[in-house]
């Protein structure tokens, strides 16, 4: 399974109907789609669906911020049509825009990046443009040069520490949209930030008064340590588990399927994902 991708309807490379086709070649039994502020690509996947298929599940990605820090919440099997879930993709939608305008402006005037008036007009066109797609952009002018260095070394310098969805606001759409939240990759917060141990208890304990549900315990960029960490807290506080690769296409060297989850070698499943699996709306 692989619960967390990403589509060119944010900051992926393929499109969902190529997204399903990579899903079906590499075997995966059940995936999600969780596109950044977005749930157009998941009509998409069920539209494309035909029989025999792999089994899909709605997912979503709000990026999310509040005074202690950044989180990336993921909701999964909730009704699209909700409109709980779409004021909270609309809010988060709204952000993006506004934080891709003030960071074309502040490349341009902190460093004199500029690029053509046509190429800014399809950027903003885009349906959740962000910064890898600027990065992309200061490659291709020779600003940068790779995507990483543009992104680390010049656009993370702009700071926008309330453009960000509130962490209870989206959990609370995805609740009432039928959905069960989950904390994507808890250990990472901004940046290089690693959160371990007590902090990453207080921030679980704050969201779970928020009514989170679920972590991500499987992750592509986890260590054994990281997956065991998060499983101790999932078991501690009856929290549902999920597995996701993060999968991004060509925009990440991360392949689909990649979790760190293995059932073949005889490991027992774990509870908190046997229970999810149990509960989540699989129509």
């Amino acid at each position: 399974m692989d619960l967390h991708m990403h589509s060119t309807v944010s900051d992926g490379t393929d499109a969902p109907e190529e997204l399903l086709g990579c899903v079906r070649r590499a075997g995966i039994g059940l995936f999600a789609l969780t596109d950044h502020d977005a749930v157009k690509g998941c009509l998409r996947i069920r539209r494309a669906l035909a029989p025999g298929d792999p089994r899909f599940l709605n997912g979503v990605e709000f990026s999310c911020r509040d005074e202690d820090g950044k989180y990336h919440i993921l909701g999964y099997g909730y009704d699209p049509d909700s409109p709980a879930i779409r004021a909270v993709v609309d809010e988060g939608h709204s952000l993006r825009m506004k934080k891709v305008a003030a960071r074309l402006d502040f490349i341009r005037e902190k460093f004199g990046f500029t690029f053509p008036e046509k190429e800014v007009r399809i950027l903003l066109s885009l349906e959740c443009p962000g910064k890898p797609h600027i990065g992309n952009l200061m490659v291709k002018y020779g600003y940068a040069r790779t995507r990483d260095q543009a992104i680390s070394e010049f656009l993370d310098r702009a700071r926008f520490p309330t453009a960000y969805v509130r962490p209870e606001t989206a959990i609370e759409g995805i609740l009432k949209a039928g959905g069960i939240p989950v904390l994507a990759h808890p250990a990472y917060g901004s940046g290089n930030e690693l959160i371990l141990g007590d902090d990453m208890e207080r921030r679980l304990r704050k969201l779970i008064g928020f009514g989170l549900r679920g972590v991500e315990a499987y992750y592509s960029g986890f260590t054994a340590r990281l997956v065991a960490e998060t499983l101790s807290f999932a078991e501690k506080y009856g929290l549902y588990v999920t597995a996701g690769s993060d999968y991004h296409g060509k925009n990440k060297l991360v392949s689909l399927g990649n979790t760190h989850l293995r059932l073949d070698d005889g490991q027992a499943m774990p509870k908190g994902l046997e229970r999810f699996l149990e509960d989540v709306d699989l129509r």
